[in-house]
């Protein structure tokens, strides 16, 4: 279901980040914008709400991959009580950091499909969130002579890149970098 009250759902998100300002000690701006002018004009995300992000704390929403931005909109998605599948509804930036991993995300593609071309064998892409394996796929759509899908579960789900109608071969399934979350076993 969208959101009914596009204006109530903007004051909502608007009073989220104002009380992140005061009690988390953070200094962003903000800025809000509803319906047809939230619409993303490349088209990759529904989103009826976009918020865009900026002040002296800007950078840290993005640092480790965007996932304080991602948190952000999880949050508002629970503020505004979205199905899980609506939650690209809401969608926020900050320094265009989405557009700029899309454009690292097509890329990184594009190097794969080479990669899977040359040596025939599959290529698995390390897990990622749903947005940036969905960028991936449609980066894929334009590219001959591969396919992709997706395989593991939550956290660990991954892309696999494979020669055009050889998704039967083996797949050994990439591990999850080290790094910021990563816990030591």
């Amino acid at each position: 279901m969208p959101i009914a009250d596009l204006q109530q759902a903007a004051q909502n998100i608007a009073g989220f980040l104002s009380s992140l300002n005061k009690l988390g000690g953070f200094r962003l701006k903000y800025r809000i914008t509803a319906g047809d002018g939230a619409r993303d004009p490349q088209g990759l995300e529904a989103r009826m709400i976009y918020v865009e992000l900026a002040g002296p704390d800007a950078h840290l929403v993005t640092q480790h991959n965007g996932e304080l931005l991602r948190a952000f909109e999880a949050i508002a998605a629970q503020i505004l009580r979205l199905d899980p599948r609506e939650h690209d509804l809401i969608s926020f930036d900050a320094g265009n950091f989405k557009a700029l991993r899309a454009q690292e995300l097509h890329l990184q593609a594009e190097s794969a499909a080479d990669r899977v071309l040359r040596s025939g064998t599959p290529y698995a892409f390390p897990p990622m969130n749903s947005r940036e394996r969905r960028l991936l796929h449609l980066a894929f759509r334009s590219i001959e002579g591969v396919e992709t899908a997706s395989s593991g579960e939550g956290m660990e789900r991954f892309l696999v890149v494979y020669p055009k109608g050889r998704t039967d071969l083996p797949v050994t399934p990439p591990t999850r970098p080290r790094g910021f979350g990563a816990r030591r076993r």
